[in-house]
């Protein structure tokens, strides 16, 4: 991590950072840290979406996450479920974790626990490429969102 970025705003992925901090600046730092991620080779991507942690999983019950993760879990509600949602969400990341080999992504800070859990069973019928894509459109959104909390 870079002193001028505390809190990595990659799950375990300082390379994004420090890839942007060595190219040319477009001044806006976002789309700077979206080119690398897209310019990256597929091997590369797919390591980047799998550093993230699984939803309510084992990561959010041993206290492994990332601060900021934990954060935006608890944000969504993801710390406070019943019995019944967690056992939902362990049988929807194993489903989902089975059919693309990474864990679900998306920006929980927008949604709710209903949201998460419908997205999730939708994302389950997509291609795995339409996954890939729309995992890092994920991962960017989590981006913008740390950005604006470190301004």
């Amino acid at each position: 991590m870079s002193a001028r970025h505390p809190q990595a705003l990659f799950e375990h992925s300082p390379w994004v950072e420090a890839r942007a901090d060595a190219a040319p600046s477009s001044g806006d730092r976002h789309a700077d840290l979206m080119a690398v991620v897209h310019g990256a080779s597929r091997d590369e991507q797919l390591a980047l979406i799998r550093a993230h942690p699984e939803l309510a999983g084992k990561a959010a019950i041993d206290g492994s996450l990332t601060e900021a993760s934990a954060a935006e879990q608890a944000s969504a509600g993801l710390d406070r479920l019943t019995r019944a949602e967690f056992d939902r969400f362990h049988t929807l990341n194993a489903a989902y974790r089975e059919r693309f080999d990474f864990p679900f992504i998306i920006c929980v800070r927008l949604t709710d626990k209903a949201g998460i859990l419908a997205a999730m069973e939708a994302r389950l019928a997509n291609p795995p490429e339409a996954e890939i894509a729309a995992a890092l459109a994920e991962i960017g959104k989590i981006v913008k969102l740390r950005l604006e909390d470190q301004a």
